[in-house]
């Protein structure tokens, strides 16, 4: 027999700034979980208030939240709280009775009211011995001695609307044997990607999450020049220590799932491993949000209260990371990046202009290819971690951002029908004015080969112009701003490797589109 249980209680006290302010969120983090045990969730009964309720007024806001026939989350009209706890006893007379006819299996509760508005329902759970979970201390300890059979009570110090759900549905699926894998990923999709914690480990995710705060770097890098503020050259220095830490961070929320626990995890490793730089980060973020994951479900396996899992996964999963990290994994990890950062160095000094037409020749096809997040844009932030510009860089924003901006452009002056001004204009709007979004030159570089070429002609002469000028700089930032984020003395050089590369590609289609449209006029 399917089990089937019923979500009680309020958006509490401590609970409130714990994930209680938002209802929704935290009922539908609990539905997900549930699922992924086979365990249907029957009847919701939940005060959603304005405010914390400790010490709160009965005439503050508040709304209840229930279960549809369809099986999704309702809210109520908002009223004042004590209408609103009416609305809630009413219901829980209905919820008492279903306990007493058997169609409730157990209860998951948070800061309910044993001795008001839950009272009835309470009563029935100890008569019935049906098993509960919650969390909330006075509640709780009212709720034991009551006489209902709680299987697991914890404060909610700490706690998530993400691990309170996983240690709710962990100890009840133990309870009644039942096989169970927390579902990590948005609770919304309901995506268990679980099984398999390596598949959660992706460097592409993790590296484009931590590129606004390179960005952020270079922009900071690029105001200290200015004389009257020189003096954030000193926020820039701080900055680049962090980039390590923010990594960390990220690599250990993606890697366990676990939200806010996560990041403290990835933070405290981050910390002990930022001498390592942004790859010491990295390996340290990715083995706190491993540790993390496996110490949470030891925790919650065994019954551990889910302040102290919380306490447990975020910061001594995070401080053993960090102690690998900063006595195994930074040695290893400066190598590495100072390895990668040496080939780029001897490579630009064997050839500049060379290395420079290479890598602008290749930059197409890698983004087409579907390598560039992974292979080059890792690059570019090991370069910036160090200087806050980068080769690689520069050559996407001459070689990408600037060739799509020069191939859209074409096709808005130059077009071979109306319809392609239409695709092309938002596509150089963006191209110029965000340094993003080199794919909207797809439909006409694949629908015409002299197109194709002259982006790959246009990105090889302006890469090679960066390489014999020495520019470096960054991509991803509006296209007017990018000369003033290139390396010093290099801004005009910049401006002009990147003027290059749009003309280039502009002349090339603006060709291509005459000619196939005298070719269509022809009727050939």
């Amino acid at each position: 027999m399917k089990k089937r249980i019923a979500i009680i209680g309020s958006s509490g006290g401590n609970l409130y700034a714990q994930g209680g302010n938002n209802p929704a969120a935290l009922l539908k983090e609990i539905l997900t979980q549930a699922r992924s045990a086979g365990i249907e969730v029957g009847w919701i009964e939940f005060i959603g208030a304005s405010s914390s309720m400790d010490n709160i007024s009965p005439k503050a806001r508040a709304r209840l939240y229930t279960l549809g026939d369809d099986g999704t989350i309702l809210a109520g009209a908002e009223s004042v709280l004590s209408e609103v706890n009416e609305q809630a006893k009413q219901h829980d007379e209905k919820l008492a009775q279903m306990i007493l006819d058997g169609e409730i299996s157990g209860v998951m509760m948070m800061s309910c009211d044993p001795n008001g508005v839950n009272s009835e329902s309470i009563k029935a759970m100890a008569e019935k011995k049906i098993p509960v979970v919650g969390t909330g201390g006075t509640s709780m300890a009212n709720t034991h001695k009551a006489g209902v059979k709680v299987i697991s009570a914890s404060g909610t110090t700490g706690t998530t609307n993400r691990t309170r759900a996983v240690a709710f549905t962990s100890v009840l699926a133990k309870e009644w044997g039942l096989k169970y894998m927390p579902v990590i990923g948005s609770s919304e999709a309901g995506v268990d990607i679980s099984g398999s914690i390596w598949k959660r480990i992706n460097f592409r995710g993790i590296m484009l999450a931590a590129l606004p705060g390179f960005i952020a770097m270079a922009l900071l890098l690029a105001l200290s020049r200015i004389p009257f503020l020189n003096f954030l050259g000193h926020g820039f220095t701080v900055l680049i220590g962090a980039l390590p830490v923010m990594i960390a961070a990220i690599a250990a929320k993606q890697v366990s799932g676990l939200e806010e626990v996560g990041i403290i995890a990835g933070i405290v490793a981050g910390v002990m491993s930022r001498d390592g730089g942004i790859i010491g980060g990295l390996a340290a973020g990715i083995l706190a949000g491993i540790l993390s994951y496996y110490v949470i479900s030891f925790c919650f396996r065994w019954k551990v209260p889910g302040t102290t899992a919380n306490i447990a996964a975020g910061g001594l999963a995070g401080l053993a990371a960090g102690l690998v990290g900063m006595f195994l994994l930074v040695p290893v990890a400066l190598l590495i990046g100072n390895g990668i950062r040496s080939l780029i160095e001897i490579a630009l000094n064997f050839n500049a202009v060379l290395a420079g037409a290479i890598a602008g020749l290749l930059i197409w096809p890698a983004i087409i290819a579907g390598v560039y997040h992974a292979a080059i844009l890792p690059i570019v932030l090991l370069e910036m971690e160090v200087a806050g510009f980068s080769f690689l860089g520069a050559i996407d924003m001459v070689g990408l951002v600037m060739v799509s901006a020069g191939i859209t452009l074409a096709n808005v002056v130059f077009p071979r029908d109306r319809g392609d001004r239409a695709v092309a204009l938002p596509g150089f709007l963006i191209n110029m004015g965000f340094g993003t979004f080199v794919e909207a030159a797809y439909p006409f570089m694949f629908s015409n080969k002299l197109v194709f070429a002259g982006a790959l002609v246009a990105a090889m002469v302006s890469g090679a112009l960066v390489g014999m000028l020495g520019v470096m700089g960054t991509a991803y930032v509006p296209s007017i701003l990018a000369p003033m984020l290139a390396n010093e003395g290099r801004s005009l050089a910049f401006a002009f490797c990147m003027f290059v590369a749009l003309g280039i590609a502009f002349i090339f289609t603006s060709f291509a589109n005459k000619f196939t449209k005298a070719k269509v006029e022809k009727g050939l």
